[in-house]
C-alpha cells in the first residue's frame, strides 16, 4: 500500500525555517494562490525557487509542481485570470494548473488526483534511478 502525506505551510513566512524538513524527500510540490489577489500569485515564483533551492531534487526542471488558483467562488474585480496564470505555469515548465474553491470544494478531487499520480509517477522514477 502507498502512503500520501500531504503538508501545508500556508505559504507563510513563519515556516520557512522548516522548509528543508518539510521539503526533502517530496514527490509533488503543490503552489496555490487566492485568484483574488495578484500579490499571492505573483509570489509563486518565489516559493517555486525557495522549494527546488531547499528540497534540492534530482532533477529541478522535470520536478512535479501542481498550481492551484483557490477562492474562485468570491467575485473580485481584480481577479488574476485564468489566461494570466495559465501563461505562467507553462513558462516555468508546463505545470498543471487548476482552479479551485476549497470552501465549495470544486476541483479539489480532480487536482488532488493529479498530485497524487504526479507524486507515485516521481517516486517510481526516483526508485529507477537506484
Amino acid at each position: 500500500m502507498r502512503v500520501v502525506d500531504i503538508w501545508d505551510t500556508a505559504g507563510q513566512e513563519r515556516f520557512q525555517s522548516l522548509g528543508a524538513a518539510f521539503y526533502r524527500g517530496a514527490d509533488c510540490c503543490v503552489l496555490c494562490f487566492d485568484v483574488n489577489n495578484a500579490q499571492s500569485f505573483e509570489k509563486l515564483k518565489y516559493w517555486r525557487e525557495e522549494f527546488v533551492s531547499t528540497a534540492s531534487p534530482k532533477n529541478p526542471h522535470n520536478f512535479p509542481f501542481v498550481v492551484l488558483g483557490n477562492k474562485i467562488d468570491i467575485q473580485h474585480n481584480d481577479r488574476v485570470s485564468s489566461a494570466k496564470a495559465i501563461s505562467w505555469c507553462k513558462s516555468v515548465g508546463d505545470i498543471p494548473y487548476f482552479e479551485t474553491s476549497a470552501k465549495e470544494g470544486v476541483n479539489i478531487d480532480h487536482a488532488f488526483r493529479i498530485i497524487v499520480g504526479n507524486a507515485f509517477r516521481q517516486q517510481e522514477y526516483l526508485d529507477n534511478l537506484e
